[in-house]
């Protein structure tokens, strides 16, 4: 647990004279895996780097430690009027090291971008302890754009200490319109229209009707639960801005088949439609004894498909699924309900994770949307990726790892696995991905 940058580089310089894996863990909240201890390794806490250094108003940015809670950059800059804009539903306790190492987004990462799109500079320490910093305050930075290639890297390329990051002004006005559908499908289509009609929304998300039931009798946030699916619409700006816009998002969204449109009247109201959608992940605690939350991105157009997959999907292994999509930008979040003391019901879900990832994939999307790949979803790397990819992928790892100690047996599959499914085709129907053996 090093308190200071001296102490990192002395780890990293040990570990890697003497070959020894290292991990770099900070609050823990990742669903992939990605920060599970190494076996053979060294767990290297960042908890103690959790200083906020300092916020320049005038230049909007802050700069912090890698420790720092996400919610905690937006308290410190809220005097000054200004905020930092992904909000993971986590980020009352997620770091944003964690946040760098996952690319992580949140509900309004439609409007404002994911983490790589709000940060403007790292400092930290490659795997033999020199330090290193990558992009800068200034727009641009010469060189390479090795910033765009450690964020999401999951701790593979280099151990981050520092962050600056954007702060925007926050908008004077922000409302939330609540849509009803009487058909899941419908709402899907919804999503796309939306977009379609040049609208861009703060924020866009898919709830269904048992993740609404679910969320409901947790915090009471006035979701209507006679609704196959609802839509949380979010529009921020000055006050006509905000008006013109949820009046046409209204207009839009009735033309695809709305049954009902509540728009929050004040800030309070706003805040208590959206604490529906940040407690989706513990309310289904109150309806299953476990669930297995998934991470997938599709193109919006096809999100009708996708719904309708899933649905079948549960049919076809006998579990039930709660969805709950950051909408706009196509990142799905099916959580699978399940008992783990049952071991056929948790081989079950695992099958229908593995086949969520698949069918993402064939509709055109990717298998991680924020929460990354780490042990997780090794596998269905090789679904998506061909041989030739991962090796490139591995290539760029061994240019700032040559040793391979950082946070190893993650993200990438190895190569021993790699030739193994080298030997398959997964695309072409030969071999379903639910039978690809696990290694």
């Amino acid at each position: 647990m090093p308190q200071t940058e001296a102490q990192v580089a002395a780890v990293l310089v040990a570990c890697h004279e003497l070959g020894v894996p290292v991990v770099a863990r900070g609050a823990g909240t990742g669903l992939s895996g990605g920060a599970t201890p190494h076996r053979f390794g060294v767990i290297l806490s960042l908890a103690r780097f959790n200083r906020v250094i300092r916020v320049d108003p005038l230049n909007c940015l802050a700069v912090v430690e890698c420790g720092v809670r996400n919610l905690s950059i937006s308290e410190a800059a809220a005097p000054f009027g200004l905020y930092y804009a992904p909000d993971p539903s986590s980020q009352i306790a997620c770091t944003i090291g964690g946040n760098i190492a996952e690319n992580s987004g949140g509900v309004h990462c439609l409007k404002y971008g994911l983490t790589l799109h709000n940060v403007l500079k790292l400092r930290g320490f490659t795997a033999s302890g020199e330090l290193i910093e990558f992009g800068s305050e200034a727009l641009d930075s010469p060189g390479l754009d090795l910033l765009s290639i450690v964020v999401g890297s999951e701790g593979m390329l280099a151990v981050i200490t520092e962050v600056t990051v954007k702060l925007i002004p926050k908008p004077p006005v922000a409302r939330c319109l609540l849509a009803s559908f009487a058909d899941l499908e419908a709402a899907g289509n919804a999503v796309a229209a939306v977009i379609a009609a040049g609208i861009i929304p703060a924020g866009l998300e898919l709830m269904d009707r048992r993740m609404t039931a679910a969320v409901e009798s947790f915090v009471h946030a006035g979701y209507d639960l006679n609704a196959a699916a609802i839509l949380l619409c979010e529009s921020d700006g000055t006050c006509d801005e905000v008006e013109e816009e949820i009046g046409h998002m209204g207009a839009v969204l009735k033309s695809c088949g709305a049954t009902r449109l509540s728009v929050s009247q004040d800030e309070a109201e706003r805040l208590r439609f959206w604490s529906g959608r940040k407690n989706a992940f513990p309310a289904s605690g109150r309806i299953s004894p476990d669930y297995m939350c998934m991470d997938s991105t599709i193109p919006r157009k096809r999100m009708a498909e996708m719904l309708r997959a899933i649905e079948a999907m549960e049919l076809k292994y006998d579990l039930r699924c709660a969805n709950v999509f950051h909408a706009g930008d196509g990142n799905l979040h099916p959580l699978i309900l399940f008992d783990a003391n049952d071991p056929d019901q948790l081989r079950r879900c695992e099958l229908f994770g593995a086949e969520i990832l698949e069918a993402s994939v064939h509709l055109g999307g990717t298998i991680s949307g924020e929460h990354g790949v780490g042990l997780e979803k090794l596998n269905s790397m090789c679904v998506q990726f061909s041989p030739l990819e991962r090796q490139q992928m591995i290539a760029v790892k061994r240019a700032f790892d040559p040793k391979e100690i950082l946070n190893p047996g993650k993200v990438i599959p190895t190569l021993h696995r790699c030739a193994e499914y080298g030997k398959m085709t997964v695309h072409r129907g030969l071999l379903p991905f639910a039978e690809l053996p696990r290694f």
